[in-house]
């Protein structure tokens, strides 16, 4: 078959080896892509251990490359193998380069690092772009403070890659909420490729059996969520402190540690949680959404998806962000408090065991975000979807219109999806 008669194919690059945002931001695309084109096919290159764990649609696969971590001192190293970081890297370069020389695909979306870890996809943006494969970047809607994001995108070299090498880049948020690329000096062509597609909605799995709660929990619960909980010690600690103060929430609690949550800490909080009757916890669940989904509020650090998922089915939530090494999480909390999407206690504040435990208590009177009205919050995967529709449609050796009108044709493609409706 000819790779001009060939199905539809994109190829998705998720460079994170440690946490769970990345990963799940991909799949949700991937799975929302497969869903809107009845014969594409997705696939995902991820230095992620745990990809395994997942389920994925058919049509959806994924190649692991091997992991690496990023060390407090800002070096990397290899997650399990027993190699120096360079051949690490240089092997997983040329995985990913063969993999995508083998797959061929119609549309290239690299997560968040222009160039990839330490430039590692590079020469497959290069080898592709030679192919009429477009090459899209795709940002969360807050990147960090805009300080620390200048240094660096310069260290990396990322502004000439967005000017040279993307054809666009899609922001998963809306302007009113924030510009992630706020205070950067990029060149007005790079701007002329951002578009903003809106929050990325997720839904809960149909076709489980509903598991039942832990032992110690019932409807209505909270739920607290570190994420991947490598960094959520911190947001544990300050609701088991909640729940052990004089004045603890009436409300179970269910805590889920996160898969990459260290064995000592955790441990350390299972002890504290067998010993409080209202508080329940797991290690983690790859359908976190189904818990989402019955839980009365959502208390959480504020990463991305997390904020997506509290968007989407509607949940009171309270945010305590994380504020170092990035500040992402806090950014986007105070804008979304400010909005009246959700509430915010700062970890500072969330230290006083009263003051935490009256937020907790205060989210079963807390409105929705349904309640306020923001136009297009969640239209990030039907807008995904028909930016892969348009690109499709034109073909690798059509002409491309200018950078400068593809927001304008997502906005005519949004109105005749309607007339057609």
């Amino acid at each position: 078959m000819s790779a001009t008669t060939a199905p539809p194919r994109v190829l998705i690059y998720s460079h994170d080896s440690f946490g769970l945002g990345h990963l799940r931001r991909c799949r949700a695309i991937a799975h929302a892509m497969v869903g809107g084109t009845g014969n594409l096919t997705v696939l995902i290159l991820s230095g992620s251990p745990i990809i395994g764990s997942f389920d994925f649609r058919a049509r959806v696969d994924f190649v692991r490359v091997p992991g690496v971590i990023k060390l407090r001192n800002g070096e990397y190293t290899p997650l399990n193998l027993l190699l120096d970081t360079e051949q690490t890297m240089a092997m997983r370069a040329s995985i990913m380069k063969h993999t995508a020389d083998i797959f061929d695909p119609d549309i290239f979306l690299v997560d968040k690092e222009p160039l990839g870890l330490r430039g590692e996809v590079r020469e497959t943006i290069d080898m592709l772009k030679g192919r009429g494969a477009r090459v899209i970047l795709g940002l969360r809607d807050v990147m960090d403070d805009p300080a620390l994001l200048k240094a660096e995108w310069r260290r990396k070299k990322a502004i000439p890659a967005l000017r040279d090498l993307y054809d666009e880049i899609w922001v998963y948020g809306l302007p009113q909420v924030h510009d992630p690329l706020e205070e950067i000096d990029v060149p007005h062509s790079v701007r002329r490729k951002m578009i903003y597609t809106g929050y990325l909605e997720r839904s809960a799995p149909r076709n489980l059996p509903e598991a039942g709660l832990p032992d110690g929990v019932e409807e209505p619960f909270v739920l607290v969520t570190t994420g991947g909980g490598g960094d959520g010690d911190l947001l544990v600690d300050r609701v088991l402190k909640a729940y052990e103060s004089a004045r603890a929430p009436e409300i179970p609690a269910l805590v889920v540690f996160g898969p990459f949550m260290q064995p000592e800490a955790k441990a350390e909080f299972q002890d504290r949680v067998d010993r409080l009757d209202a508080v329940a916890a797991i290690t983690f669940d790859t359908h976190l959404e189904t818990l989402m989904e019955r839980a009365a509020g959502v208390v959480a650090m504020g990463g991305y998806n997390t904020f997506c998922e509290i968007l989407s089915f509607d949940k009171p939530a309270l945010i305590v962000p994380r504020q170092v090494p990035r500040r992402e999480q806090l950014i986007r909390a105070s804008r979304a408090q400010e909005l009246g999407l959700v509430s915010m206690l700062t970890e500072d504040m969330a230290e006083d065991p009263a003051a935490m435990a009256t937020a907790i208590r205060q989210l079963t009177q807390q409105r929705r975000p349904s309640q306020v009205v923001v136009p297009g919050l969640l239209d990030g995967l039907e807008n995904v979807n028909r930016l892969v529709a348009m690109h499709l449609a034109e073909g690798r050796t059509a002409a491309r219109l200018p950078h400068k009108t593809r927001q304008d044709r997502l906005t005519v493609a949004r109105r005749d999806d309607r007339r057609a409706g």
